[in-house]
């Protein structure tokens, strides 16, 4: 009997640990879908660094109670100047990390279950010693520089790609023109970061890439004039030796120096290819920082805008609208010339405001200059009305706008119908990229009523109209507008030639108002979003090595050839 007893013991301790096992087992292993980390380089010398993560903990691991940050390499900082929250909900168990070279978040009440997801938010402020010296070749001032390589987590412990947005807020008081970017490392995104002023009116270069990892250790750096901060807070200590008896230090320079004449004249192509595409590229990088929810009301021209449209097609609807409130006509298209009427309605827009008041100005050339002018504050404009919102959210929610109008025209049962929901949402199915093709589709060779302003846009109409009325189609009559007495009747087009009539009038415009397209939109980048500067820096001396991480066991150190290091590094989980 008792041995009995001892064997059923024996039994149900076995069946425990049976059951107990896998939760031993268990361990961190999420996702971080979306990141942004900002770097602010403040004049005292500091940087401030915010981290934002999305967690998606996997099922069955781990709660994700503890995050881990590393910070960088040789820092200064204190554990009262950082602060942190998940969900909104103050972190208050903030302590230096046992796994990394930083500092532990401790989740406690909100930790995220497995399954669960949450956003957690960190704020380091006053983190010291991270500038050094740096000599540019094109500058007769002293610069200084620093490289920083956000934090990341063991490759042990993430899954997934992330979406990864660096921004570096310079330091106030600098023109577009002074400070260098330097070509980060192992980075999955482009190379030339985006550039803009942010709501402080810093310069700021954003790298972003939907293919980044979690546990990527990418490098990103910037120069400037050292004159922005204190000298006494940048290190002088040389840490990059040359031993001229090295052979390796001797061949290495001159296989360098082979391969960057080899590669001079494919480096000098992309460059201008680039250029020419980077210029069509007008919307400023803090427009793309991804806030919450959908930016409701705006006008086709700004939703135009925020999809980043080629400007032609934005100036041309701009041209409609103005149209349609009956403020302008087109009196001649070769070459273009445009009549503003005297008496404007009351309702106009700011940008329609200042796109009339530049067809009052008979000279091209300054005329192509307020349309610039007028471009730039529009963008600037959008970039407001977008503070807070989500750049994708919203615009997935104008192509819907425009899916919906293309629905109800070819929903309509009659020509009349479908011509009249045509006319109501012409501007939004302009921006259909398909349009021409598929005004002839919706068409095919039925007749397409234009829309009653349509003899604005079209002298021929308009000439046709007041003396025998449509050359000899079906139309409908309405007043020539003005003063005028007389009636115009507007022609039924077939489909193909109502969206060759539309799509020639942004044809004419272009190029009587516009010329060069890629010329036109390069004058609004430079002041949308003027291109950054890489570096190409002597540096005089270099940082060191960055921290050791928990989880994966590695390191982050500068290459010899960077400028000053402030590496980050991190582990994840406990």
């Amino acid at each position: 009997m008792k041995k009995f007893r001892v064997a059923s013991i024996l039994i149900s301790f076995l069946l425990v640990l049976t059951f107990i096992q896998p939760v031993l087992a268990q361990d961190y292993y999420f996702e971080v879908p979306e990141e942004q980390v900002d770097v602010f380089i403040e004049t005292d010398g500091t940087i401030t660094i915010e981290y934002y993560y999305q967690f998606q903990n996997a099922g069955g691991a781990h709660i994700i109670d503890y995050i881990d940050i590393g910070m960088p390499g040789n820092s200064t900082y204190q554990l009262s100047n950082i602060s942190a929250n998940v969900d909104g909900k103050a972190i208050t168990d903030i302590t230096y990390s046992d796994y990394v070279d930083g500092v532990a978040l401790g989740l406690g009440a909100n930790a995220i279950p497995a399954g669960g997801s949450g956003v957690v938010y960190m704020r380091a402020e006053n983190v010291g010693n991270l500038f050094y010296y740096a000599s540019e070749n094109d500058s007769e001032e002293d610069y200084t520089s620093i490289n920083f390589q956000p934090n990341y987590f063991g490759s042990d412990y993430v899954s997934g790609s992330t979406n990864l947005t660096v921004n570096f807020h310079l330091p106030p008081g600098l023109t577009s023109e002074e400070p260098r970017w330097i070509a980060p490392k192992n980075w999955p995104g482009d190379d030339t970061p985006a550039s803009a002023f942010d709501s402080e009116n810093r310069i700021m270069y954003q790298w972003s890439s939907a293919s980044a990892a979690a546990d990527g250790e990418y490098t990103f750096g910037v120069t400037f004039p050292a004159r922005l901060i204190p000298t006494s807070v940048i290190n002088t200590n040389q840490t990059i030796t040359y031993n001229p008896s090295d052979v390796w230090g001797t061949v290495i320079p001159i296989l360098c120096c082979t391969a960057v004449i080899g590669l001079f004249v494919l480096v000098i192509v992309l460059a201008v290819k680039n250029a020419k595409k980077r210029n069509l590229k007008y919307l400023p990088p803090k427009i793309a920082i991804e806030g919450h929810g959908i930016k409701r009301g705006l006008t086709s021209v700004e939703a135009a805008v925020l999809m980043e449209q080629p400007m032609d097609k934005i100036l041309t609807m701009i041209l409609f609208a103005v149209m349609k409130k009956e403020a302008v006509q087109v009196t001649q298209r070769d070459p273009l010339e445009v009549k503003v009427e005297d008496t404007l309605p009351e309702d106009l827009r700011e940008y329609e405001k200042s796109f009339l008041e530049a067809f009052k100005e008979s000279n091209t050339a300054k005329r192509r200059k307020m349309l610039q002018d007028m471009m730039v504050a529009l963008v600037k404009s959008v970039g407001e009305k977008m503070k807070g919102f989500s750049r994708k959210e919203t615009v997935t929610y104008y192509e819907e706008i425009i899916k919906k109008a293309w629905q109800q025209v070819e929903d309509a049962e009659t020509p009349e119908v479908r011509a009249e929901k045509y006319s109501e949402a012409a501007d939004w199915t302009l921006l259909d990229k398909d349009y021409d093709s598929r005004t002839r589709r919706a068409f095919g060779s039925g007749p397409v009523f234009m829309p009653m302003w349509w003899w604005r846009a079209d002298p021929s109409i308009g000439s046709a109209g007041r003396s025998m009325g449509g050359a000899g189609t079906k139309g409908s009559s309405m007043p020539s507008g003005g003063n005028q007495s007389k009636t115009i009747t507007l022609p039924n087009l077939p489909g193909a030639n109502a969206a060759a009539s539309v799509i020639g009038t942004v044809q004419a415009f272009s190029a009587g108002a516009v010329g060069n397209l890629t010329s036109f939109t390069g004058g609004v980048t430079t002041k949308t979003n003027p291109a950054p500067v890489q570096t190409s820096s002597t540096f005089r001396s270099s940082g060191g090595r960055g921290s050791g991480m928990g989880g994966g066991g590695h390191s982050c150190a500068c290459a010899c050839a960077c400028a000053g290091c402030a590496c980050a590094c991190a582990g994840g989980g406990r």
